[in-house]
């Protein structure tokens, strides 16, 4: 079995204009964590998060589960991928990161918290 999809990201300029613009269309429930960052409850499917990055990159990016952040990304770069950041811890346990594809997408990576 594949690893699935575990949470999406929209990065821009403004988090409080997309967090008001995924509300108010998707009905979306939103909840900021920190400054610049929010985790969006869609309601059924996948949890991601909008956040605001000034002049940073901005993206719309999906993040795949994975057993091991550091494993894969190095397999990622054995395969024509490249690193792009992290990988960063979670606060609620795990880890995650991102990578560009061959072509230059931006892909994140998750690891949950080890189980107990």
């Amino acid at each position: 079995m594949g690893n699935p999809i575990a949470h999406f990201e929209i990065i821009g300029k403004d988090k409080e204009a997309l967090s008001d613009f995924y509300s108010s269309i998707f009905e979306w429930k939103i909840d900021p964590i920190m400054e610049e960052y929010s985790l969006v409850d869609p309601g059924s499917g996948i949890g991601g998060g909008i956040g605001g990055m000034n002049e940073g990159r901005r993206h719309v990016t999906f993040y795949v589960s994975v057993d091991d952040v550091v494993t894969k990304l190095a397999e990622i770069e054995s395969k024509g991928g490249k690193i792009a950041f992290g990988p960063h811890p979670i606060p609620a346990g795990g880890f995650f990161a991102g990578f560009e594809d061959p072509e230059g997408h931006l892909i994140g990576l998750m690891q949950g918290p080890p189980e107990k």
